[in-house]
């Protein structure tokens, strides 16, 4: 055998031990008269020791030529350690090496195999297989297998059923590119890789299975950024005759058991907020709630001066930022620098310091008394102490820039802690909304999503105020589930199809399968799904998806280690009936 025990679990209970391991060699560390080995594998690191006294010339000189990352394999004796290593579980022993066998020589990594590396990004991804044996990536490996083997436990404890679905289906329009797929023995046509199995999973409810789930790879052609993959994973899920009370308690759930068994927090009932009061509240609809500085409407009490700015805007809020009183002029100019970067996009920023006298210095003092400043301290609940930064503007673009500015300040003040974990549910969505560009509306979550009961009615007089019957799971600033109660009846889905501007024929072309089996008597049903890789990150105490993923891709969407995508031969082409032309510009 190549091993009697791992690099991880010998102790001191073990000295004396005749041992078998077989690892990398981690570092090796030679003082002439004795040679040092760390042993690594999976599991941790072992000493290994080879000196003069005790070990024979060969053996010794074998020792002085291992090199960094070569596969070792050894037998010798657990010993106490002279100079114990109180930072590793395996630190009161070292292996007196026998024998050693070198299983397979390395080449020198283009980067150090160490918790905290020398190589960059790139580079660690063209070799993922060596940054996979840091501790890091490895330990988040780990990690997210705990967590689907937890889901899988959940989950089958509460009678849902796990089912896969297919990977080559029809394209349909779900909002982002689909990844296509030309099919060889049917000319002409292709399949499409799924952006989710929506439409399968409700075909299982009509199926009668009840209670579905399934860890399943999803695939969407769409601009990639540090947190977006073009494949990545969702914990899939649907239920029959249901509520969508029944859904927020079941998956409500299925996150408290997570939080319990994986970061041992116990947690209470989640929080509701509807779409518009997290808009009104907090800027947009993913809220962080691990701290406040919730916005602050003021409206009523900025717009009775000569403010040309405030009276012409939609909208003046602003936001209480703690301890802010103490910042420079100069540190408050480079917040306004930052609000005004094309990536937030407002014009500029007013603030208020809020005095530890109880006294106010603003910005615009030439417009405002201390009287106007105190009932913005009020409805900001500002204390003495801290700063409102105020911005103003249209509605939603106000919004959006001073949530981004709310973000960026719990950040800087350390207010965002990865240990702390609050949850709540997101409620009562827009059914639809509006692509200002077109005029047309189109589904803010899926053209299967049912309105609110008695609201159907609104599609042909108000569309806008169309409520949708679905929900959002969002934890720590970021969406990490959602779902709906699904459309079950065939005339009801053929009404939403209208509204988002199908005809008859376009909807059965896309959708007959579906709208067929809705008259075989299909369940009153509605489901939720998680993306794996982002719940996975932030229960890891991050948010960038990439290092919980085995193989990712980078921002082009390429995998570096493997070259892909890439070309394929003529042949190939030729066999798919495809012909690429790319001609250079002359």
């Amino acid at each position: 055998m190549y091993r009697s025990h791992n690099c991880g679990e010998l102790r001191s209970s073990h000295i004396e031990t005749e041992i078998t391991l077989a690892g990398w060699a981690h570092k090796t560390r030679d003082k002439g008269f004795v040679v040092w080995i760390d042993l690594r594998d999976r599991y941790g690191i072992t000493q290994l020791v080879f000196d003069e006294e005790r070990s024979s010339k060969a053996l010794l000189e074998k020792a002085r030529a291992i090199g960094r990352e070569f596969v070792l394999q050894v037998k010798g004796t657990v010993t106490e350690r002279s100079s114990k290593n109180p930072n590793i579980p395996t630190g009161d022993i070292e292996i007196l090496v026998s024998e050693l066998h070198i299983l397979n020589e390395a080449l020198l990594p283009p980067f150090t195999i160490e918790d905290q590396t020398d190589g960059g990004e790139d580079l660690r991804m063209k070799y993922r297989y060596l940054d996979i044996r840091r501790n890091p990536v490895k330990d988040n490996l780990i990690f997210r297998s705990m967590v689907t083997m937890e889901v899988r436990k959940y989950l089958s404890g509460q009678g849902f059923i796990e089912v896969e679905t297919p990977y080559l289906i029809k394209s349909t329009p779900e909002g982002a590119r689909d990844f296509v797929v030309p099919s060889r023995m049917n000319q002409g046509q292709f399949y499409a890789l799924p952006q989710s199995p929506q439409t399968f999973k409700q075909l299982l409810m009509v199926g009668g299975m009840d209670k579905y789930f399934q860890i399943v790879k999803c695939f969407r052609d769409e601009d990639l950024r540090a947190d977006r993959q073009p494949e990545f994973t969702q914990i899939d899920c649907e239920m029959s005759f249901v509520e969508q009370e029944d859904i927020l308690n079941a998956f409500e759930g299925l996150t408290k058991h997570l939080l319990k068994e994986l970061k041992g927090i116990e947690c209470e009932d989640f929080p509701r907020i509807t779409y518009d009061e997290a808009l009104r509240r907090f800027g947009n609809d993913k809220p962080d709630i691990r701290f406040g500085m919730e916005f602050g409407d003021l409206n009523e009490v900025a717009k009775h001066r000569e403010f040309g700015i405030f009276n012409d805007a939609e909208i003046v809020v602003g936001i209480a930022v703690p301890g802010g009183a103490s910042y420079t002029r100069k540190e408050i100019d480079k917040l306004v620098d930052w609000v005004r970067r094309p990536q937030v996009g407002a014009k500029g920023m007013v603030y208020v310091k809020c005095n530890e006298d109880g006294s106010y210095k603003s910005s615009v003092d030439k417009f405002y008394d201390q009287e106007d400043l105190e009932k913005w301290a009020e409805i900001t609940n500002a204390n003495a102490g801290d700063l409102i930064c105020i911005l103003s503007g249209e509605i939603n673009a106000t919004r959006s820039q001073l949530s981004a500015l709310r973000m960026e300040l719990a950040e800087r003040l350390g207010l965002r802690k990865a240990e702390e974990f609050a949850p709540l549910w997101v409620v009562d969505f827009p059914l639809l909304e509006l692509d200002e560009e077109s005029g047309n509306y189109h589904a803010m979550h899926h053209p299967f999503t049912s309105p609110k009961p008695g609201q159907l009615e609104l599609l042909d007089t108000d569309p806008g105020a169309v409520r949708a019957n679905a929900y959002d799971l969002v934890l720590n600033g970021n969406e990490i589930g959602g779902g709906s109660i699904r459309i079950h009846d065939k005339e009801v889905q053929a009404t939403m199809f209208r509204h988002l501007g199908f005809s008859p024929e376009e909807a059965n072309t896309q959708f007959g399968f579906l709208m067929d089996a809705f008259q075989y008597g299909a369940p009153p049903h509605g489901g939720i799904a998680f993306g794996l890789d982002r719940l996975v990150a932030i229960l890891g105490g991050q948010e960038t998806i990439r290092d919980f993923i085995a193989f990712p891709k980078n921002n082009s969407g390429r995998d570096v280690m493997i070259d892909a995508p890439a070309t394929i031969d003529d042949a190939q082409l030729e066999e798919l009936n495809l012909k690429l032309d790319i001609r250079s510009e002359e």
